[in-house]
């Protein structure tokens, strides 16, 4: 045995991360297992935005608490954060109608939110189309993140401040239960024991529990993004949410005309074959990120996804995206696919082995919003304190 810990997490994404650290908060001897030189995965590849105000009641609160834990280690440390609000701009009545329920909502569950005008939307974002906009839904306690530097000074924050022990390029192909707790072996033939594992790598999770695996109701989502070239000296402030990402969120799902107005929705258009909604966020280079859409296959059956950019959905999101905000120039630098493991019928999917191995993967979409605060309630409950 190379040493011992209290935990070991195998996964170094966004959510194994922060279990290690909630666990490091609490005194606990923790090592972090990630198989790749860095994280690979869902964690880099997504839009670098946290929005409590997009999700349900369950994972809002969840999201919430990620706020403060974002805000209190930026205070800390750099780890990339930027408090400039996310704003869900309605280009209907309909999606205006759903923007004042959800603000009522919010207004409920103490969660602060501005209605803005027409003008006060154009006004606020520079670009965005009076022909567009007919209001919007401020949320000011919201941040953006850049996501492919993120997670690497969260980790380095972890080794320095608390005393994180993060292995990289190690393969763990070999998990089971010891008398005094967990025994997880490499594919380099080393071992490490601990009194408990959690098992945070997404899908991969399949090399260790196959059977599980297979039997789970994971699928996985491929979602393509773009990047704009720097725009000089224009600024888009926080991240902007559009009418398509209005009848999408789950948050609005709990809005009283949500199901009506969904009803009446073209199945057919192309934003549902591809399942697009339009953001914008502006990188701290000055470009802008432009996204995305949602493609779908079994987690055993994730190929059938390809490996391929499509070019129509990029042209389709791009010729959408101008008729919301007229940036500068729509010069694309960047191009780029995520995959995120989900389950089709729970919100996350948790397993537990034994009573000290666990496996927690497959929190979608609600990765870097949610990450946080719920594996702060997760790992209390799983060390019982």
């Amino acid at each position: 045995m190379k040493t011992d810990y209290d935990l070991i997490v195998v996964g170094g994404g966004v959510l194994g991360t922060y279990h290690a650290y909630h666990a490091l908060e609490m005194g606990l001897r923790v090592a972090l297992i990630e198989k790749d030189k860095m994280p690979q995965g869902a964690t880099i590849q997504n839009f670098g935005q946290v929005v409590p105000s997009g999700m349900d009641s369950k994972w809002q609160a969840y999201g919430r608490e990620s706020l403060t834990i974002y805000k209190d280690i930026q205070s800390k440390f750099d780890i990339s954060v930027r408090q400039n609000g996310s704003v869900y701009v309605a280009s209907n009545d309909e999606e205006v109608q759903l923007i004042e329920e959800l603000r009522q909502i919010n207004a409920a569950n103490a969660y602060e939110s501005h209605l803005l005008t027409q003008q006060q939307c154009l006004d606020k974002y520079p670009g965005l189309r009076s022909d567009y906009v007919k209001a919007g839904l401020f949320f000011p306690e919201e941040v953006t993140v850049e996501p492919r530097t993120m997670i690497y000074k969260l980790q380095e924050y972890m080794i320095r401040e608390m005393g994180l022990k993060l292995l990289l390029n190690t393969t763990i192909v070999h998990c089971e239960s010891s008398l005094e707790g967990v025994v997880v072996s490499t594919a380099a033939n080393e071992a490490f024991a601990a009194a408990k594992v959690l098992i945070c790598n997404g899908n991969q999770f399949k090399i260790l529990y196959p059977e599980l695996f297979n039997e789970s109701d994971l699928e996985v989502s491929k979602l393509q993004m773009l990047q704009t070239k720097p725009q000089g000296n224009y600024v888009l402030p926080g991240s902007v949410l559009t009418g398509l990402s209005i009848r999408r969120y789950e948050a609005f799902y709990e809005c009283p005309s949500f199901k009506a107005i969904k009803a009446k929705e073209e199945p057919n258009s192309l934003e549902k074959k591809w399942g697009v909604h339009i953001l914008f966020k502006q990188a701290a280079d000055g470009s802008v990120i432009l996204g995305d859409s949602h493609q779908y296959a079994d987690a055993r059956n994730q190929e059938d996804l390809g490996f391929d950019l499509d070019m129509d959905i990029d042209n389709f999101m791009i010729s959408e995206a101008r008729k919301i905000i007229d940036l500068p120039n729509y010069e694309i630098q960047n191009r780029w696919y995520g995959r995120y493991s989900q389950c089709k019928t729970t919100d996350i999917f948790e397993k537990t082995i034994d009573a000290n191995i666990h496996i927690i993967t497959g929190i979608g979409g609600k990765g870097m919003t949610g990450s946080a605060g719920f594996s702060k309630a997760n790992i209390i409950k799983i060390f019982n304190t």
